[in-house]
């Protein structure tokens, strides 16, 4: 049997009510072609596949210690061709940093900056488009804020992601 050579994704749960929500948005104005995903925050791009069985033992104890995190949607982000929600967690940007330090001398180029936590509801579209909807939604924005239920890992296999694992947050230290 060959190697998996899919690369490895890892992003935050949102809790439903969010999820809900932006996938609604995204179903409205994501190219439809292209909308093969549910609404997601990457943590991650793209982790070497070799990483699998240490990311999910790693992301499962994590999930077990550290309790449901704190973030807030807080504006409109463009992103040229696209639309996204910007999210602040501070709490999230620590874990992804001691996630980061785990996989030290394995992350991709992209993935050693730290990220900008957002939710996309719009890619891949004409500049016009985009400002047109970053207008719309900034018109009636309003911030929420919401806690990260757990962690999720994904293959990349070009199309619609394949679940690697899931786990939910359940302990009480804070992140």
């Amino acid at each position: 049997m060959l190697p998996d050579r899919a690369p490895l994704i890892i992003t935050a749960t949102l809790p439903p009510e969010v999820q809900s929500w932006a996938d609604r948005l995204r179903r409205t104005h994501y190219p439809p072609d292209r909308n093969q995903l549910a609404a997601h925050v990457t943590l991650f791009h793209a982790l070497p596949p070799s990483l699998l069985g240490e990311a999910r033992t790693l992301l499962a104890a994590l999930a077990g210690e550290v309790a449901p995190i704190a973030a807030w949607i807080d504006g409109v982000m463009d992103l040229t061709t696209g639309t996204a929600f910007a999210i602040h967690s501070p709490a999230m940007l620590d874990l992804r940093a001691q996630m980061a330090e785990m996989f030290h001398g394995m992350l991709s180029a992209q993935d050693q900056g730290v990220p900008r936590l957002h939710v996309t509801v719009q890619n891949k579209v004409l500049r016009a488009q985009s400002r047109a909807l970053q207008q719309e939604l900034e018109a009636q924005f309003v911030p929420r804020s919401f806690a990260f239920a757990g962690l999720e890992l994904h293959h990349y296999r070009g199309g619609p992601w394949e679940a690697a694992g899931r786990w939910t947050f359940r302990g009480k230290r804070r992140a």
